[in-house]
């Protein structure tokens, strides 16, 4: 199988069709031609406020990447934006070895963001794969010079492990309240460790682990993958340092769906949640799915990024698959949940936002909070508010209040 471009009759003008290596989700769909997927990158780093996946990514780095690719072939993609990010990675070898530590720092984790792009959305080709493995070096290569420190834990898991990021603030002897962070669709346990200094800064302990089917997460999503998760709480509830009695969960995007899932199964140990962008009914089904799979909110790849999580091949597969995971069939939504914050804007496009509707109403236990952005796409952003803003202001603050309340 290739991993090249084809045109198809019979398709709407501009869409366009990729076969994907491995043989998962063979349909590619994309409204943007080369050139306007090209200015739509370096628009989502170069425009305020950036836009996923270009998050504080330079625009510079972007231009030279996109410069170097001449086609949509998968591999072409992931080997331009590899040349800014090796580039990066071997300044910040340079820097470490001449005692350069904060600047060793900053080169590493620009490195560790182009690498990110170069396989984004999923690593679906060679290069893309490369591009990952070489992501996670500088993302520990970077690590190394965090504070606090980062430690990678390693769960034994079902013949397997779970891979997690952890970081615990000084806390004097004292047990500390922490928040566990599910990435998301296309982002990876990387980035959400680096990104949470606020809550660190605020005493409370942040541990990320890779969403099921994506990054280095031991199994596909099914419908009792949270089992995942509840294994990583067994793990973080024995540690001393951690105070089993403040624990929350945070999921944004398709991880939202867990966070609801968690708020419901994990009530007992779990004193809050937030569920952002959150998938819940309505995603899954057919009606859903064969309108949001063509959104330009999103990049390209959607299918077989959504695809793969699951383990399916083609458009067929995909929509039979998932209905089975919705929480209103699976009856969660008839059982109690820990207190939850729900998030997401009224004009997302990837995810319903009558999902978020859905479980404010339904779900009992605890008295839901929400902020909908009326005017916000995916996640709550728009033009003048974006991802950053919004965990500033809602999403951290409401996690701070739960945990030290």
């Amino acid at each position: 199988m290739t991993n090249h471009l084809f045109r198809k009759a019979g398709l709407a003008a501009g869409f366009i069709l990729t076969l994907c290596f491995p043989a998962l989700a063979v349909d590619q769909v994309t409204v943007r031609t080369l050139d306007e997927l090209k200015q739509e990158i370096i628009d989502r780093a170069e425009k305020k406020p950036q836009r996923s996946p270009a998050v504080k990514v330079d625009g510079k780095d972007i231009r030279e990447a996109v410069a170097a690719i001449k086609t949509m072939d998968r591999d072409d993609w992931a080997k331009g934006f590899m040349i800014p990010a090796e580039r990066h990675f071997a300044e910040g070898r340079k820097a470490e070895a001449e005692g350069k530590t904060e600047a060793a720092r900053e080169s590493y984790l620009a490195a560790y963001r182009l690498f990110k792009l170069a396989h984004y959305p999923t690593n679906n080709s060679p290069q893309k794969q490369k591009a990952y493995e070489r992501g996670v070096d500088s993302f520990l290569a970077y690590g190394k010079f965090l504070t606090p420190k980062l430690e990678v834990v390693r769960i034994p898991f079902e013949g397997k492990e779970i891979v997690g990021y952890l970081r615990l603030p000084k806390a004097e002897g004292k047990k500390v309240p922490l928040v566990y962070f599910a990435t998301a669709l296309d982002s990876r346990k990387e980035e959400w460790a680096e990104r949470n200094e606020d809550l660190l800064d605020e005493g409370i302990g942040i541990f990320v682990t890779d969403m099921p089917g994506t990054g280095q997460a031991p199994i596909k999503v099914d419908v009792d993958s949270e089992r995942m998760f509840s294994a990583a709480l067994d793990y973080l509830t024995k540690r001393p340092e951690i105070d089993a009695g403040r624990l929350a969960f945070y999921g944004g995007s398709w991880s939202g769906y867990w966070a609801v899932k968690m708020s419901v199964v994990e009530r007992a140990r779990l004193r809050a949640v937030v569920a952002q962008g959150l998938p819940a009914h309505h995603y899954f089904q057919p009606e859903w799915q064969t309108v949001a799979l063509k959104t330009p909110e999103y990049l390209m790849d959607l299918l077989p990024a959504r695809s793969m999580i699951y383990g399916v091949e083609g458009l067929d597969a995909f929509l039979a698959y998932g209905p089975k995971l919705s929480l209103k069939t699976l009856g969660i939504l008839d059982k109690p949940s820990t207190q939850l914050l729900l998030v997401n804007g009224a004009k997302d496009t990837q995810v319903p936002i009558a999902d978020l509707h859905l479980v404010a109403q339904v779900l009992p236990g605890a008295p839901k909070e929400a902020w909908i952005n009326p005017e916000g796409r995916h996640m709550g952003s728009d033009s003048k508010m974006g991802s950053e803003d919004i965990k500033a202001r809602i999403v951290t603050p409401w996690l701070v209040k739960k945990l030290k309340e």
